[in-house]
């Protein structure tokens, strides 16, 4: 109310009650907001540890298992070889070789008496490799006992469009031509045989003999300039005399590849080691290092604390039970004890700033004395108490329990079972394998017997395998972190909703205020124009 002189006015701020109570009514929202807002940070921290415990079972998983076949992954199945000569001969010169996981370790000699090779024959000179040469006619070409395919030349055809013709039939006849330069305006064309020990077959079919015109046979059909026999590859391995039509040799070591190169010298060998390739071992531990650490420093500064003592403000999981958990289980496997040893016999030890740490020069040293240890200490280990009953692959969540195996009248394997239950494992042949989504996953035997009977299967978890499976665990979809995600998830979609409901209510509560308030401003404002009105007539009878 506001009077000057004999002057009174009423003036009311509308906007400033509406939004007052308008702001009342949105308050629960921004509570609630607030809650949504700490929620959202607590799912990205959540989901970082989610990513580093992935991150961390998947480096350790070359770890977990042992088992030692071509099939194998894991880095105790990896082999190095190492070369070296005796006498007067490069190794590397003489001999390449590749080794596949799973390879039997163990030292051989070789000696080299010829390698094998591919026939090769050459023509006359020629004057030219573009000009048309004028012959016509159709020849079979082939190598060995293979196939032949049929080359027709026509008059037109110059040198090198009859090598392209043959070469164009390479993959059938196995064959393959070239030109070389022999001078200036002289050309002559050779043909090779593309695999070792055979020799090059010909016969011309029709009009001109194609091959007696370019002088690479003579008048009787024979190859008239034979440059390179062929011949097969003869070695000696480990005092075993052998022959082969190929100088790559993939069937004489299981998993091992030789490349004969060249023959060695009278009395000089070629000397082989195949041992464990204890550098992926190494390797595999300091990602393990790498990945165990990232997991910690995210879970350190989720229990930063201010000066006072109370938590950050960044750290959203401070006192979290499921982060403790975890943790506490992956240092409870870390500090287990295997077959008498520990992580510190690996080199392993945590710092002053709670880090791990990888002494690379201990490891060294007990990967030379102690493999087996080594191997007993991180993977995965699974026995069997019958010889017939060999494992395949033992998993990354190795079981102990009695396989019962029936065996049907014809001595075939029928089923695999563990209490009575036969839709665990996958019978194929004389292979029992764990089928996905059961405790038995990833698990593999053979089985050489014929009768039905009951075998004990015992297994036991390294150090690398326990940490695998707590961090596998943790980290799934199905895991107590996806849990945690998932329920906060939800509660924040319920809580949107809510505040969705406050929003929509306060608006259509403004509007109604908005519709109220002006009716007020109106009844106002027509007061005052009554009382400006009967003023004037007050006003007016005063005068007269």
């Amino acid at each position: 109310m506001t009077t000057t002189g004999t002057t009174t006015s009423t003036s009311v701020d509308w906007s400033a009650l509406i939004t007052a109570a308008v702001s009342a009514k949105l308050e629960q929202a921004t509570t609630i907001s607030t809650t949504i807002t700490n929620n959202e940070a607590k799912v990205t921290a959540y989901q970082t540890l989610q990513t580093d415990l992935k991150t961390l079972s998947s480096g350790l998983a070359s770890l977990a298992t042992s088992v030692i076949n071509s099939l194998a992954t894991n880095v105790f199945a990896t082999r190095a070889a190492t070369l070296s000569s005796t006498g007067d001969v490069s190794a590397s010169s003489a001999l390449s070789m590749s080794v596949s996981n799973g390879a039997a370790t163990g030292d051989h000699t070789l000696t080299i008496s010829q390698i094998a090779t591919a026939q090769k024959v050459v023509g006359t000179s020629q004057s030219s490799q573009t000009d048309e040469l004028g012959y016509s006619g159709t020849f079979s070409l082939g190598l060995g006992s293979g196939s032949t395919a049929d080359i027709t030349v026509t008059s037109t055809m110059s040198l090198q469009d009859i090598v392209d013709a043959v070469n164009a039939q390479t993959s059938t006849t196995n064959v393959q031509a070239s030109i070389v330069q022999v001078s200036s305006g002289s050309y002559e064309m050779v043909l090779t045989g593309a695999e070792d020990a055979a020799d090059i077959s010909y016969s011309s079919s029709s009009g001109d003999d194609i091959l007696n015109e370019l002088g690479v046979t003579d008048s009787s059909g024979a190859f008239a300039d034979v440059l390179q026999t062929s011949q097969a590859a003869e070695f000696t391995l480990d005092g075993i005399s052998m022959t082969r039509d190929t100088n790559d040799i993939t069937d004489v070591l299981t998993g091992v590849t030789f490349n004969l190169l060249q023959a060695t010298p009278s009395g000089a060998t070629l000397n082989i080691s195949i041992e464990a390739d204890t550098s992926q071992i190494q390797s595999a531990l300091e990602t393990f290092v790498t990945n165990y650490n990232a997991y910690r420093d995210a879970v350190i500064a989720q229990q930063a604390t201010n000066s006072d003592g109370t938590a950050s403000s960044s750290a959203v999981l401070f006192g979290d039970g499921t982060m403790r958990d975890i943790t506490n289980q992956l240092e409870a496997a870390l500090n287990s004890t295997v077959g008498g040893l520990t992580m510190a016999d690996l080199g392993l030890s945590f710092n002053d700033s709670n880090e791990l740490e990888l002494d690379t020069s201990t490891l060294s040293e007990i990967l030379s004395t102690n493999l087996s240890g080594v191997t007993t200490l991180l993977s995965a280990q699974t026995t069997t108490s019958s010889s017939q009953l060999s494992v395949v692959n033992t998993g990354t969540s190795p079981q102990s329990f009695t396989l019962d195996l029936t065996v049907d009248s014809s001595g075939n394997l029928s089923s695999a079972s563990v209490g009575g239950d036969s839709s665990l494992f996958t019978i194929s042949g004389t292979t029992i394998i764990g089928n996905a989504g059961t405790a038995y996953a990833g698990m593999a035997f053979t089985y050489s017997g014929t009768t039905s009977q009951s075998i004990t299967v015992t297994s036991t978890s390294g150090i690398a395998t326990q940490l695998y499976q707590i961090a596998k665990n943790a980290s799934s979809s199905t895991g107590s972190l996806q849990t945690l995600i998932t329920n906060l998830e939800t509660r924040d979609d319920d809580l949107q909703q809510k505040v969705d409901d406050i929003q929509n209510a306060a608006s259509a509560y403004q509007t109604q205020l908005e519709a109220q308030y002006a009716k007020y401003q109106a009844a106002i404002e027509s007061a005052n124009n009554t009382l400006t009105y009967l003023k004037a007539l007050l006003n007016s009878s005063s005068s007269s």
